[in-house]
């Protein structure tokens, strides 16, 4: 009798076995299934993150240098200035539309905020009479001091800033054409903060030229970029804080 009932019991157990590996198979994804998932969610997450928190972009002039040079590509934080009342604040490196063509995104830096007065005499900048600190990576290549009749480069206003509008310069000072040219940055222009560089490519006159078929161009594209990859990467800006 006792071993009658330990038959039962044992294939009773066997028979739960079974039916668990079962069910475990019936609901096991295959691998291919599994990857798609996982790229598809990892897709999903990046354009989430590109549309609604940071954007990528490459710097196209040398009118930030030398804090930013032609070349380096950065990260923006496009909530830096969407909630808690947050807004640029004096030496933000800001991302934006031209108010002149709002289809340019622009780069520049934040020197004198909505309501301040600023003034530029030979090359000297006040704000509020005072005069205003230089930021690190700002500089001058050029020794002339140009009169105001003639440019806004090194002579300018004074001039009041609206309210809701900002003040901003390339660090590159004699080779920028920013708000002494023209004009302010409303608020609603401005698309994020500069937050660091992810990567540099040191620009290349001899870079490969791209054109219909594109085949062959985009063999040289690999060629180029895998020969020069290690010359061209300006490896120490890489992370560099903004």
């Amino acid at each position: 009798m006792d071993q009658d009932f330990l038959i039962q019991e044992h294939k009773q157990i066997e028979s739960q076995k079974a039916a668990r590996q079962f069910l475990n198979q019936k609901q096991r994804k295959p691998l291919w299934r599994e990857y798609l998932e996982t790229a598809v969610i990892a897709v999903v997450a990046a354009l989430l993150l590109r549309l609604f928190v940071v954007s990528a972009y490459r710097v196209n002039s040398g009118s930030m240098a030398d804090s930013l040079l032609e070349g380096d590509y950065i990260f923006v934080n496009k909530l830096a200035y969407e909630y808690g009342g947050k807004t640029p604040q004096l030496g933000d490196i800001i991302v934006f539309k031209y108010p002149n063509n709002p289809d340019k995104d622009f780069i520049k830096r934040v020197v004198a905020l909505p309501g301040q007065t600023v003034q530029i005499a030979d090359k000297v900048m006040y704000v509020d009479g005072q005069v205003a600190p230089v930021p690190e990576g700002t500089k001058f290549t050029d020794q002339k001091v140009l009169p105001g009749d003639l440019s806004f480069r090194d002579n300018f206003g004074p001039f009041t800033i609206p309210s809701g509008e900002y003040f901003v310069l390339g660090d590159n000072r004699d080779d920028s054409r920013d708000s002494r040219f023209w004009g302010t940055v409303p608020s609603a222009n401005i698309l994020g903060k500069a937050v660091f560089v992810y990567w540099s490519w040191q620009p290349d006159k001899d870079v490969p030229g791209w054109g219909f078929p594109y085949v062959i161009d985009a063999i040289q594209w690999i060629g180029y970029g895998l020969y020069n990859f290690p010359s061209h990467t300006r490896w120490d800006r890489i992370g560099t804080a903004l």
